[in-house]
């Protein structure tokens, strides 16, 4: 559960920092002959600073209150 709680730690202060992620995506169109087509959209995608606070509580909750297992 520790390793976990890193990660959503991690996920959390990357999501406050970068606050947005874009991606473009490819459709493929048929060849017209002399005549090149581009079919690329660009997406921007933001993050709310909410997410990435929720991440890191719940991370630190999962580190701090975890129960250790005895094996």
């Amino acid at each position: 559960m520790k390793i976990a709680g890193i990660l959503l730690v991690i996920a959390g202060v990357a999501a406050i920092l970068c606050g947005e992620s874009s991606f473009t995506t490819h459709m493929d169109i048929p060849d017209m002959g002399l005549i090149q087509l581009d079919d690329s959209v660009s997406y921007t995608m933001g993050i709310s600073p909410v997410l990435g606070i929720a991440g890191i509580a719940a991370g630190f909750r999962l580190i701090f209150f975890s129960k250790k297992q005895h094996g």
